[in-house]
């Protein structure tokens, strides 16, 4: 039996000095308690998971297949992360801004992280990054302003984003149909040392792929369709409906393909990966972003898909690859 522990950064209360929406906070613990009731419902794990100091002995409650431990108050997450030599794996789930994710896959080491490796971690914390790695494979990502190359009203686009080059969840994500006008805000917020990008904004439906990823290839789990709104200029995070295209049409094999190749640029992408795009009319699927975590689309879709796929990712950890172990963890 594995012991694993499970920490999700906001509703463990990593950020106490930040000021963190309650929603974020929500999605944190929805991703969370996702995971751990996938986990312990294997029978093979023995997991514990770090709760926030306001939900600790509700959480205690809910599962005798869990144990729960209270989140620190005096030492850093990356420390307190460090410190827990006494589990097999540890499993994060964390944003990337400000460099929490590196951070925290620093702080555990490679032997004992599930997920992406660091390498892959540092690529899709920044969209920049990210946006070259992909195109150096062919991969559509939104043309975005650079030192060499200042975007201009000549690319066509129906208005720019400005947002955070590390963000997550639409955070700081402003909208303009004016190119002069989000030129100026991004020269204004990176001259603040804000690590901050202008990119073209992309016309089309938004959706996200869930992606189970190993060693350069991956899984097509789930399309989902992603609700985003813009109001007053800022963008929106309205929610996630998993499973929106079956996996049998001709969409998904696009999006299957796609999958494939950002696995072959990003080989260090492991366990659930999220990619955010948007299907252009022209350019078909345009790639936002890369979430070398899990996602907000993890609660729906472990709800609608037989097989256990937090318990797939810790066998695929542990190289547990034979019949035996794959019928073991897929309870």
């Amino acid at each position: 039996m594995k012991k694993i522990l499970l920490y999700e950064y906001l509703s463990a209360d990593g950020c106490v000095n930040e000021c963190v929406a309650a929603e974020l906070r929500m999605q944190g613990r929805a991703m969370r308690d996702a995971v751990a009731s996938d986990l312990a419902r294997s029978g093979h794990i023995a997991l514990t998971c770090v709760a926030g100091h306001d939900e600790v002995h509700e959480a205690a409650d809910t599962s005798r297949a869990i144990e729960w431990c209270s989140a620190p108050f005096a030492i850093s997450p990356a420390r307190f992360i460090a410190e827990t030599r006494r589990y097999d794996a540890v499993w994060v789930i964390a944003p990337e801004t400000g460099g929490v994710l590196s951070a925290l896959c620093e702080a555990v080491g490679p032997d004992r992280w599930i997920g992406c490796d660091a390498a892959a971690v540092r690529i899709a914390s920044s969209k920049r990054r990210t946006a070259r790695y992909l195109a150096l494979a062919g991969i559509a990502t939104p043309r975005a302003w650079s030192v060499d190359a200042p975007l201009d009203a000549a690319c066509n686009a129906s208005a720019w984003v400005v947002k955070p080059d590390d963000g997550a969840g639409a955070v700081d994500t402003r909208v303009f149909h004016d190119y002069r006008m989000a030129e100026y805000v991004f020269l204004r917020r990176a001259a603040a040392q804000e690590r901050v990008t202008l990119e073209e904004w992309i016309t089309g439906d938004a959706f996200s792929l869930s992606l189970l990823c190993t060693r350069g290839h991956a899984e097509l789990l789930s399309v989902n369709r992603q609700h985003i709104g813009v109001r007053d200029g800022q963008l929106a995070y309205e929610g996630v409906t998993a499973n929106a295209i079956p996996l049998s049409s001709e969409m998904a094999g696009t999006c299957r393909s796609l999958a494939a190749r950002v696995a072959r640029a990003l080989p260090g992408l492991a366990g659930f990966v999220g990619i955010d795009f948007v299907w252009h009319r022209e350019r078909g699927p345009v790639v936002i972003e890369v979430n070398p975590r899990v996602t907000c689309a993890y609660p729906a879709l472990a709800g609608s898909v037989e097989s256990n796929i937090a318990a797939s990712i810790v066998a695929q950890h542990f190289d547990l690859d034979n019949d035996f172990n794959r019928r073991r963890y897929a309870a």
